[in-house]
């Protein structure tokens, strides 16, 4: 595209967007003379200048960050496991899986799809809700057929008194306005202020093997605090790690960056009550980092704390965006782990020895699956994949 025509295209998404001069110039790093004179054509533009100008206004699209819960473990103080699943998660304990063993020292446990509730002999240790990722994707299904948001659900579990013992808070960063290496690169020059003594840095290279020769192309991630304390923050290139899980374009991820809130015990109660009772995502989050974490351009003439907010750092927190809001992306539950498992560990060999047969002339694979039985775990997990939200979910 010619300069004239991009710069016509740029100021029209601009305008039709409702975003300001102001905030676009404020966010490429350049005066909002600067940039009318761009859009005027009384000023040549760069390349480079090019790139910066269209990044920052990506990054201001409406809604360019969101909130997901991504991971909860909660502990209710109650051996009664129905209540638990009929009337807190509201969902029917006839469909459960119950397996005989368990997790975090629980010796069995209840399970739907990705959906785990453990239990104990141990009064102490009562019933044991866990959902990770896939898990809250799976239960904000069931939220849905329920007419219930996480908000009603966790106030129901604070009614219950119960110990929050992991909750992760995920913010989403679509418009890829976070730069994950150029901040690694702030903590190793100091430029990150911060209440935590701990950063670790790393590139997942060694997972995107076709792109080994060029560094700067591998996925980074950056953790800031303790991962053994009760809070601490992962920042990470996710469009990097949907390239190697699932084969995603870098390009083509919906989600370029996410910045992970881990909390734990007190932490995770203080932030699940605060998020609760204002319903403010933007305040519990923002509040949490921004009392634990600020990133900063070096100005020698000052004293470091009172060096400049770096801009890319501002807009993240709030500047010239929308506020955060909590939002779902519910999934059903499906066998995909267990494809997956097949497709990498058992189908290679299953595939040699059916072959195998063929130059052998016999049929031992097939005379295998003939005596195979399923047991009722299987046969549940059958019924389960058959199940819609509406026939898993208790009705009020």
């Amino acid at each position: 595209m010619e300069q004239d025509g991009w710069i016509l295209q740029f100021r029209r998404e601009r305008e039709q967007n409702g975003i300001s001069r102001k905030a676009v110039a404020a966010v490429a790093g350049v005066s909002r003379e600067y940039l009318c004179r761009v859009e005027t054509g009384k000023m040549p533009l760069t390349d480079q200048m090019q790139k910066r100008l269209a990044a920052a206004l990506k990054a201001l699209y409406p809604e360019p960050l969101n909130l997901m819960i991504d991971y909860v473990r909660i502990r209710f103080s109650t051996m009664d496991v129905r209540h638990i699943i009929e009337d807190v998660l509201r969902l029917k304990m006839k469909y459960f899986v119950q397996e005989d063993h368990g997790f975090y020292s629980y010796s069995s446990m209840y399970v739907l799809g990705d959906v785990t509730v453990m239990t104990s002999p141990d009064e102490e240790k009562g019933v044991l809700l866990e959902l990770k990722g896939k898990g809250c994707r799976q239960f904000e299904a069931y939220l849905n057929g329920q007419k219930r948001s996480w908000y009603e659900f966790f106030r129901q579990c604070l009614d219950e008194d119960a110990l929050f013992k992991r909750i992760d808070l995920a913010i989403n960063d679509r418009a890829g306005i976070l730069n994950i290496p150029f901040l690694c690169d702030k903590c190793d020059r100091g430029e990150c202020i911060s209440v935590f003594r701990s950063f670790k840095a790393y590139r997942s290279g060694e997972l995107v093997r076709s792109r080994e020769e060029n560094k700067a192309s591998m996925g980074a991630t950056l953790y800031i605090g303790s991962m053994q304390s009760d809070l601490y923050f992962c920042i990470y290139e996710k469009d990097y790690e949907q390239l190697v899980k699932q084969g995603v374009p870098i390009e083509d991820a919906e989600i370029k960056n996410r910045f992970e809130i881990r909390l734990k015990n007190d932490r995770a109660y203080h932030a699940v009550y605060d998020l609760v009772s204002g319903e403010s995502p933007e305040n519990t989050a923002f509040g949490i980092i921004n009392r634990y974490v600020r990133f900063v351009d070096r100005d020698d003439s000052k004293p470091r704390e009172d060096w400049p907010m770096n801009q890319m750092w501002a807009v993240f927190i709030g500047a010239h965006r929308e506020r955060l809001k909590l939002t779902t992306a519910p999934e059903p539950y499906t066998v995909q782990k267990t494809l997956n498992w097949l497709s990498h560990q058992v189908a290679p060999s299953w595939k040699m020895l059916l072959e195998l047969d063929r130059k052998c002339g016999t049929n031992v694979m097939e005379e295998m699956l003939a005596v195979t039985e399923l047991a009722d775990k299987h046969r549940k997990i059958i019924e389960q994949q058959l199940l819609s939200v509406g026939e898993v979910i208790v009705s009020e």
